[in-house]
């Protein structure tokens, strides 16, 4: 018989791993969504536009910018610099595993 207050309901994991290629990709993801798609390829279709509109695939952008083009605009500036400060995380952080300060190992 087994006691069911000595055994962990998880199997513990392997130690090892390192968060630091988890926050490569996701700030590479944030810089590219945020700075390629909300900014860069928002204004360029703007740009582009002529007066009557311009259709891409269900919207028609227009060369002025709207609520919905500000909006999309600053979204994407600020998920870019999330993107940069998690790009500066991967590149501050100690390799290996998260290690929370304070909490023995």
């Amino acid at each position: 018989m087994t006691d069911l207050q000595e055994t962990p309901a998880v199997e513990p994991e392997d130690e090892g791993g390192d968060e630091r290629a988890g926050f490569q990709i996701a700030g590479g993801l944030f810089l590219f969504l945020g700075w390629g798609l909300g900014v860069f390829l928002n204004v360029l279709l703007h740009a582009s536009a002529h007066a009557g509109g311009r259709v891409v695939g269900l919207w028609r952008i227009y060369p002025s910018y709207g609520p919905y083009a500000w909006a999309f605009l600053i979204m994407g500036v600020l998920t870019g610099f999330f993107g940069i400060a998690l790009l500066w995380m991967a590149r501050e952080s100690a390799p290996g595993p998260i290690r929370i300060p304070g909490f023995p190992y």
